[in-house]
């Protein structure tokens, strides 16, 4: 960093800083109340005001208009407010709404910082948001002097990416969350350095830890500790601290090494080489972070028997009990269609499911009520309680100790082709279907001509392969009867004795070759695995078609997640690798058949 401006930004030392800027902000008070302001000497305050008269900064009136052009270098330019990410360790009622929309103590967690910033004279307040932007919209014209920025990758990237998009904005700025409540005002219109907000603790914490220097400038950044000096609440950023992370930021832009990460790990990883950012120590019950439910009701108590969310009135009302006992939330990771977590009613766990955007277009979830019924009768499903046919929620035990089956193990493999076989052979049935080469044709149609059309290149050819297995397939002798049809690893779970099938949005009448070829789908298995599968099925008396038949349907299938897949992320779900997994399958085995049959 150049020395110029170090000078520039450094042109006063700050007890020099912190004396103009309490003339400034209080007029000129008497040696003893400033000093009651400041914390500084009376014989410190006695002769530095001298120099500054001297200087022309001050007056017998106060602070002068070149004291306030002193001061200018160190003017806060605006703030920065981080509102993208969803919040998921605040399940449930981020489901339904950003946490920085939340109503503490009657008041929006975001309005509340907003006015503070403005009461501090920080007019230019950036937002950036992503998860529910649209609930934040009416903010614009509520404040003014507020300026939106959306951030398109909130689910994928943390909130470096952010901060990367808002960097042309960031000078001398304050760097918010949208879900901080400060007790009093923390934000100044004058700030000599750069800082991060932290409490002293005495005790061991589940949070980031600042060591300092003897100038009290952070030293060294860990995750844990036993006590010392926890990072909570805003940072401030100058401007020569602003280049410097904006540096970073753009460096890692199209390499991504910190697209996973919160900003607060480039801090870790580089406070050697940024410039000096203190620790602004505040007293405890100041500046509050609400990581969940249970914290935020410790600190409301408007939160306790209303919690304001139809979530948790759906909770109450199948289980029979009062909000205030629904306990201990935990968000399960985010599935390929819907969002789940785990809660906790009179020590008892249970699961509450809830429906992914789009999926209404493309599951019936009162089909999926009646399989569930009917899995629990037959008790390949016991966890299941109730279900909203109109609105695609639903609720099940939560069943402890359990594990998802091992696609390496053959043990396993054999644990789930029983409880399959039990199923297909009770030769249930239900008044509709699923038929997965059909099903896709649909879902193409609502691609090319709502979503903008179908990318890939291989396409056409690899929707001609999959046909050819498909027609081949057609009236060979296997019936149709009720299936799951989405019998992939993470849908079952393994515990010592028992093996459960859960899930059941795609279930109906369908070709058994559904519930074979999913399981072969995900487990990315080659031809001779995929066989070795099918024999434990079949059984000693496996013919030729069958074999054939369940390897076509593992690219039926896999063509059919693979279309559904595109159209979820048209809908802008983010599918990884898994689209990328079932183009392979369908390719793989569509063109193995095709090759090896001569279709």
């Amino acid at each position: 960093m150049a020395k110029s401006t170090m000078k520039r930004i450094y042109a006063m030392k700050k007890n020099e800083f912190t004396l103009l800027y309490a003339i400034k902000k209080h007029g000129m008070q008497s040696h003893r109340k400033i000093r009651d302001i400041t914390a500084l000497s009376t014989g410190y305050i006695s002769q530095t005001l001298n120099e500054f008269q001297d200087k022309g900064w001050v007056d017998i009136d106060g602070i002068t208009e070149k004291g306030v052009e002193a001061l200018r270098p160190y003017k806060v330019d605006n703030a920065i407010i981080m509102a993208a990410g969803m919040g998921t360790h605040f399940v449930p009622i981020t489901l339904e709404k950003p946490k920085g929309l939340l109503v503490v103590k009657n008041e929006v967690l975001i309005e509340r910082q907003i006015e503070q910033l403005q009461e501090a004279g920080i007019n230019e307040i950036v937002i950036v948001l992503g998860y529910k932007k649209e609930a934040f919209f009416y903010l614009e014209s509520k404040f003014e002097g507020l300026k939106i920025i959306i951030n398109p990758e909130f689910n994928t990237k943390n909130n470096t990416h952010t901060l990367y998009l808002a960097q042309k904005y960031i000078k001398n700025s304050y760097i918010c969350s949208a879900d901080d409540y400060f007790e009093e005002n923390p934000f100044e219109e004058y700030v000599y350095q750069s800082y991060y907000a932290g409490v002293k603790v005495d005790e061991k914490a589940d949070e980031w830890y600042m060591i300092p220097d003897g100038k009290m400038n952070i030293s060294k950044v860990k995750k844990t500790g036993t006590d010392g000096y926890i990072m909570l609440g805003h940072a401030y950023w100058n401007r020569v601290f602003s280049s410097a992370m904006a540096g970073i930021l753009s460096e890692d832009h199209n390499v991504g090494n910190y697209d996973q990460v919160i900003w607060e790990q480039i801090l870790l990883e580089h406070i050697k080489d940024l410039p000096p950012m203190e620790i602004k120590v505040y007293p405890k019950d100041v500046i509050f972070e609400f990581d969940s439910l249970d914290d935020l009701r410790e600190f409301d108590n408007n939160y306790v028997d209303n919690t304001h969310t139809k979530i948790m009135r759906n909770i109450a009302r199948v289980l029979d009990c009062k909000q205030s006992e629904i306990l201990n939330f935990k968000a399960i990771k985010e599935g390929l269609t819907n969002t789940s977590f785990v809660f906790e009613v009179n020590g008892k766990k249970y699961v509450y499911r809830y429906p992914g955007d789009g999926t209404e277009a493309i599951i019936s979830r009162q089909h999926e009520k009646k399989a569930l019924e009917l899995a629990k009768s037959i008790s390949v499903d016991p966890t299941f309680i109730f279900m909203d046919a109109e609105q695609g929620w639903k609720i099940s035990s939560f069943v402890e100790g359990i594990r998802t089956p091992d696609y390496d193990s053959f043990d396993d493999s054999k644990r789930v082709l029983a409880v399959l076989r039990s199923l297909h052979e009770r030769n249930l049935s239900v008044p509709w279907s699923f038929m997965p080469w059909e099903e896709a044709g649909k879902i193409e149609v609502i691609l090319r001509s709502e979503k903008g059309g179908i990318a890939d290149q291989e396409f056409d050819q690899l929707k001609e392969n999959v046909r050819k297995c498909y027609q081949k397939c057609d009236g060979d002798g296997i019936t149709m009867r009720f299936c799951h049809c989405d019998t992939y690893a993470p849908n079952w779970m393994l515990t010592d004795k028992e093996t459960i099938l859960i899930d059941w949005e795609y279930a109906g009448n369908a070709d058994p070759g559904c519930d074979i070829g999913t399981y072969i789908m995900d487990s990315m298995w080659e031809v001779p695995e995929a066989e070795r599968f099918i024999r434990e099925y079949c059984g000693e008396s496996m013919t030729e078609q069958q074999l054939f038949h369940y390897l076509a349907y593992t690219a039926i299938l896999s063509y059919y997640w693979y279309v559904w897949a595109l159209y979820r992320e048209a809908c802008g779900a983010v599918m990884g690798e898994s689209l990328y997994n079932w183009h392979v399958m369908a390719k793989r085995y569509s063109k193995y058949l095709v090759e090896r049959f001569g279709l």
